[in-house]
């Protein structure tokens, strides 16, 4: 059983001589509660698939399922919809609104689709405390380091409580440190709340984190690793951030 799948996928850019196969083929699956990272060179399609998994895009042929449900089927809005309500997407560069505290960033789209604002606000506590930044509720991004937005932006995905989180170069714009904390937290998403990510790479000590790595090179799938990781104990990482 899947969470995510995708069935001989391919997508291509542009048309007679000057299409692009970008994906040639891809087969892949994403149980619940893993974590897989996708590495590849630059131009290897791992951008572009993320893009299929996430329902921005369709492939040319071949299926995407989501909960078993084909995005390649459905119309711009209702993919829009499973967006919205299914997929989290955590990207490189942070997107929270300046003016808005942590705790509006989270809650907004929570509201933008239907949920009452008492509702929305409490799930935005719940998940700011699961990303250890509930104490940080109030501050908006300028008060904030890059480590504690980008743990904002994670507890805006989670709000929605998504099958699955995509992230695209989750420490792309965070110096080791709080590289290292943001990892450590979305591992353990993954360990303790059996949180389902996929996640495009291109630090191999990023990458190390994840029960499975699909390495990606011409728009094919080149190679998999699995890896049997020590996983940690039940404390989780808001507790970790209190200490």
């Amino acid at each position: 059983m899947y969470v995510l799948e995708t069935r001989q996928v391919r997508k291509v850019f542009g048309e007679g001589e000057a299409a692009v196969e970008a994906l040639r083929g891809v087969d892949l699956g994403v149980r619940p509660g893993e974590m897989l990272a996708i590495m590849g060179r630059s131009g290897s399609g791992k951008s572009t698939l993320l893009t299929l998994l996430g329902g921005v895009d369709v492939p040319t042929t071949g299926q995407v399922l989501l909960e078993e449900k084909d995005l390649a089927k459905m119309t711009d809005d209702q993919r829009t919809l499973i967006r919205r309500q299914r997929i989290g997407f955590i990207f490189q560069a942070f997107n929270l609104l300046p003016i808005l505290s942590a705790e509006e960033n989270v809650s907004l789209p929570l509201e933008l689709d239907g949920t009452s604002s008492a509702e929305a606000r409490q799930r935005a506590v719940e998940t700011l405390e699961m990303v250890g930044m509930a104490g940080r509720r109030k501050h908006i991004p300028g008060k904030l380091s890059g480590g504690e937005q980008q743990r904002v932006a994670i507890a805006r995905a989670l709000a929605i409580r998504p099958a699955i989180l995509l992230a695209d170069e989750p420490t792309g714009n965070l110096d080791s440190a709080n590289s290292k904390r943001v990892m450590t937290m979305l591992r353990d998403l993954v360990d303790e709340h059996h949180q389902t990510i996929v996640m495009v790479t291109h630090d191999p000590s990023v990458a190390d984190q994840a029960d499975r790595v699909i390495h990606l090179a011409d728009g094919q799938i080149e190679r998999e690793e699995t890896h049997q990781l020590r996983r940690p104990t039940s404390r989780t990482f808001a507790e970790q951030t209190t200490r």
